[in-house]
């Protein structure tokens, strides 16, 4: 089973026929990824051969779902003009955008997440500045290393991008559901929560690790919802221990004030509501696999 993202999802990038959106494309269909459709409006009518696969290039996300019945899209789109692909695709009511982009202004992203909110919450925002997510041997929309894992009873959910790819790779023999990389900015699409609640409901999943870091106050809420609503084991790793107090770190979201937002207080609260968390990410993956040998 998977979350969000499966082998029959059909998948279109937008901002495909760019240098990273060519790169990246052609690492997803590597990993199997049905890549059905490219966006760009310059470039309609073209297609892009990716060593012998024919990738079509639309106009625009409606002219590429209708065309292929595409239900999902990954963007690779500058920062200037992300803001305008992703309300392209929630006009579209695509069920799920996976915004890669880094370095999107906070009021961008937060207009495109009010937007998805007032169109009635029909598109799914991952990210923006994450990996994306991948399940194993299925389907991989993003740029999460597709040969560090294999299919298993794990499932993901990072903060981190380069986090979520070592997690995936210390617990690499026993595997995946799904990995999902939510992005580390102020203002998110997919939530810990979000995650927590799909990974909860898969009956493939297991035990669930969560990668938070510091800053913001997301990990205490997820913590308080993992105390309500979950039942399967959840391991915790917060990324900053070290940090100086006080200090803006390199994600955006990681801003401390106070003891509120540290690694500390986070990991308080996650051990609170029973979560198992680990002070380094090799420590985190001896507590799950401890817990999957049971």
């Amino acid at each position: 089973m998977a979350i969000f993202l499966t082998k029959d999802s059909k998948v279109i990038v937008q901002g495909m026929t760019g240098a990273t959106g060519m790169k990246h494309t052609k690492l997803m269909l590597g990993d199997g990824t049905n890549i059905v459709g490219g966006v760009n409006p310059r470039k309609a009518g073209t297609t892009v051969d990716f060593d012998g696969t024919e990738v079509p290039v639309f106009g625009s996300v409606a002219e590429a779902m209708k065309e292929t019945g595409a239900d999902v899209s990954v963007l690779f789109v500058p920062p200037a003009f992300a803001k305008a692909a992703v309300i392209e695709a929630i006009d579209a009511e695509i069920p799920l955008a996976v915004v890669i982009t880094e370095g999107i202004a906070v009021h961008d992203s937060a207009a495109f997440w009010a937007y998805a909110q007032a169109k009635g919450n029909k598109t799914r925002i991952i990210g923006p500045n994450c990996p994306g997510l991948i399940t194993p041997g299925q389907s991989n929309a993003g740029i999460i290393p597709g040969d560090i894992t294999k299919p298993g009873r794990i499932g993901l959910v990072s903060k981190s991008g380069t986090l979520t790819y070592q997690m995936m790779y210390e617990l690499r023999d026993i595997g995946f559901t799904s990995a999902v990389g939510i992005g580390g900015d102020p203002v998110i699409g997919t939530t810990h929560i979000d995650a927590l609640a799909a990974f909860e409901a898969d009956p493939d999943t297991e035990l669930i690790v969560m990668i938070g870091e510091i800053g913001g106050d997301a990990e205490e809420r997820a913590a308080d919802f993992i105390k309500a609503n979950v039942t399967k084991p959840v391991v915790g790793y917060v990324a900053g221990f070290t940090a100086p107090e006080g200090k803006t770190m390199g994600h955006a979201g990681a801003i401390v004030s106070g003891s509120s937002g540290t690694a500390q207080a986070k990991k308080e609260a996650l051990e609170a509501a029973g979560v198992k968390v680990g002070k380094t990410p090799t420590e985190t993956a001896k507590l799950a696999r401890a817990i999957l040998a049971g």
